[in-house]
C-alpha cells in the first residue's frame, strides 16, 4: 500500500492573488487522479482545525501566496524544516501565522508528516477583495501542480493524467472560472465586499 499523503491549498480566494493555493489544488484534482491514500484538500484558512489531516499523512504538500521579498509572480520551492520559517518570516495574512502554529502544534504531538514542500508564489496583487488572481500569478498554477507531481513520484507516489473525485474541495460556485468569470466589472463591483457573498438583505 502506497504512502499516505496530503497535497493541501491555503490561502482565500477572496482576496486576489491570496488565492493561490486553493486555485493550486482545483487544478491538481481537474488533471490529475490520485489514489485513495492521496488527499487533495482546500484548507482555506482553517488553521488548527486542518490538523487531523496532518496526523494521517506521511508526506505533504502545501500551495500557497508567500512573501519571499521577490519580484511578483516569481515561486519558490521550500522544503522541510525551513518551510514554517518561510511561512512566518514576513505574514501577508491571518492564515500563515495559523498555519504555522499547524505545523508547530503537529510536531509538537508527534505526528507532523515526515516529509513536507512548500510551493509559494510572491502575490501580484492582495489588496483586492472579490477580485481573481492576477496573470503573472495565475501562470504559474501549471509548473506548481508539475512540481508537486514529480516531489510526489520521487517518493512512489504516482498521479495519471484524469481527475480526481474528492469533496474536501470548495463549493462549485467558487471554483476559479465561475468565481472570476460571473465577477461584476470594476466599474460595478462593489469594493467593500462582493456583494454576490452578502447576506440576504444586507
Amino acid at each position: 500500500m502506497g504512502r499516505n499523503a496530503l497535497i493541501l491549498g491555503i490561502g482565500n480566494v477572496l482576496w486576489a492573488d491570496e488565492g493561490f493555493g486553493v486555485r493550486c489544488v482545483e487544478h491538481l484534482a481537474e488533471t490529475l487522479s490520485y489514489p485513495d491514500t492521496v488527499k487533495i484538500l482546500d484548507g482555506g484558512t482553517q488553521g488548527l482545525y486542518l490538523l487531523p489531516f496532518l496526523e494521517e499523512a506521511e508526506v505533504m504538500v502545501v500551495f500557497d501566496a508567500v512573501d519571499y521579498g521577490l519580484a511578483p509572480g516569481t515561486m519558490k520551492i521550500v522544503e522541510g524544516e525551513d518551510v514554517p520559517a518561510f511561512m512566518g518570516a514576513k505574514k501577508m495574512s491571518l492564515h500563515q501565522t495559523g498555519f504555522q502554529d499547524v505545523i508547530a502544534t503537529a510536531q509538537l504531538m508527534g505526528y507532523c508528516p515526515d516529509e513536507i514542500m512548500l510551493i509559494g508564489v510572491q502575490p501580484v496583487e492582495l489588496e483586492d477583495f472579490g477580485g481573481g488572481l492576477r496573470d503573472a500569478t495565475a501562470a504559474r498554477i501549471p509548473a506548481a501542480v508539475q512540481i508537486a507531481r514529480d516531489w510526489l513520484a520521487a517518493r512512489g507516489i504516482h498521479a495519471a493524467d484524469g481527475r480526481t473525485e474528492t469533496p474536501d474541495l470548495a463549493d462549485a460556485s467558487l471554483t476559479r472560472d465561475r468565481y472570476e468569470g460571473e465577477r461584476p466589472s470594476e466599474d460595478v463591483a462593489c469594493r467593500t465586499g462582493d456583494d454576490r457573498f452578502f447576506p440576504a438583505g444586507a
